[in-house]
């Protein structure tokens, strides 16, 4: 596989990093500090188009690949990663789920105004009492003339009360477990459907994160994405290509977390010399670099398979895992390298650090990315 970019793919890479530092960079930390999600922002990445990643030029959206979306999230990342979550939920999560499972009344309905941000979606899987164990979730959905009702809750949705599209999973049959779940296509105003308390999070705090309630709420059958009992493979061939945005928003998290520290440590003195002229310190940069390169690779290769029509589960959860820890790694010792100053809540490099760790949990967390390896590998080597 060829790891250089193109000229295309690198004057996009250079148009989004661009955008990211001169329109999301300094709002980041009012909108962490507030933890509001600045308006200014969607309208900013509407006009750009990278809400329109994942939708097909045919319904007016750009059409790209998912290595042009790994590297759009890097960017935007770098600059504010509580907005890369809402274009990584928005693209990869709902969009290009509608893309690959909608019909053609679904396509013409939603995707030309996702590719505008109107509406903006969200991805509704996690329940109070189903994590990582997805399978047992409990919202139920139940017949209704030429629809369903939907009665249940969610928790943990990313975009909520900024996404108008919202896709969610419901259980016919919780006896039935994964073969009883279905999607379903919610608009905000669906009657029964309310947004409960917001979540106060350690970081990505300018991303909403919201309770979500569904009291018979009716869905017309023409929303239900894919067939009944199909719901469990909408979301799982989801999240196998979420992860490549997610592990590439690790990466541009630690990316910034680096260059902040490498920053740092050569303008910081002590001992009449610039700290990164001690040798303890080098061999931090260095390994810091060492394994964003090496994740922003994973990532990439990951991107790769998919553009290629490849298998990627194997391949998007190692990405995910390993930028993930990256992340986590890399801004905890860019914290450490800025000493007291990386304590302060005026340094960006402590928001690197609170926003690494969710990289970690969500979208499965590196303990379920660590299961999902390992059982790739056994099947692949006759288990």
């Amino acid at each position: 596989m060829d790891f250089q970019l193109d000229d295309e793919q690198r004057a996009f890479q250079q148009r989004v990093r661009e955008l990211a530092k001169r329109e999301l960079a300094p709002r980041a930390a009012a909108a962490d500090r507030e933890a509001r999600f600045p308006p200014e922002n969607l309208r900013a990445l509407a006009e750009a188009g990278l809400l329109a990643l994942a939708v097909p030029e045919a319904y007016g959206g750009q059409g790209r690949g998912a290595l042009d979306y790994a590297l759009a999230m890097e960017e935007i990342a770098a600059a504010c990663a509580a907005t890369s979550v809402l274009v990584s939920v928005h693209n990869s999560l709902v969009a290009d789920p509608i893309v690959r499972w909608g019909s053609e009344e679904q396509r013409a309905r939603y995707l030309p105004g996702m590719a505008r941000g109107e509406p903006v979606g969200a991805f509704c899987l996690t329940e109070p009492g189903s994590g990582s164990d997805a399978a047992s979730l409990r919202t139920r959905a139940r017949r209704d003339g030429d629809g369903y009702r939907l009665s249940g809750q969610k928790c943990f949705i990313t975009n909520s009360g900024i996404a108008g599209l919202y896709l969610v999973f419901a259980t016919l049959d919780p006896t039935a477990r994964a073969r009883g779940i279905t999607a379903f296509l919610v608009e905000r105003d669906a009657p029964g459907f309310t947004i409960g308390a917001y979540e106060h999070k350690l970081g990505i705090r300018g991303s909403p994160t919201a309770q979500l309630f569904f009291e018979d709420c009716y869905v017309p059958a023409a929303q239900r994405l894919g067939d009944e009992g199909q719901g469990w493979r909408v979301a799982m061939s989801t999240l196998d290509s979420g992860r490549i945005g997610i592990g590439a928003q690790a990466v541009g998290v630690a990316r910034a977390a680096y260059e902040s520290a490498l920053g740092y440590t050569r303008q910081r003195h002590q001992f009449g010399q610039a700290i990164a002229d001690f040798q303890g310190v080098r061999w931090i940069l260095a390994d810091m670099s060492v394994r964003v390169e090496a994740a922003r690779l994973l990532v990439q290769r990951a991107a790769g398979l998919k553009d290629a029509g490849q298998p990627v589960t194997q391949a998007s959860a190692a990405a995910k895992l390993y930028a993930a820890e990256t992340a986590m790694w890399v801004a905890t010792k860019a914290v450490q390298l800025h000493g007291g100053a990386g304590y302060l809540l005026d340094a960006p490099v402590q928001r690197y650090f609170r926003d690494a760790k969710i990289t970690e949990i969500y979208e499965g967390t590196s303990e379920i990315q660590r299961l999902i390896i390992a059982e790739q590998i056994l099947k692949a080597n006759g288990e």
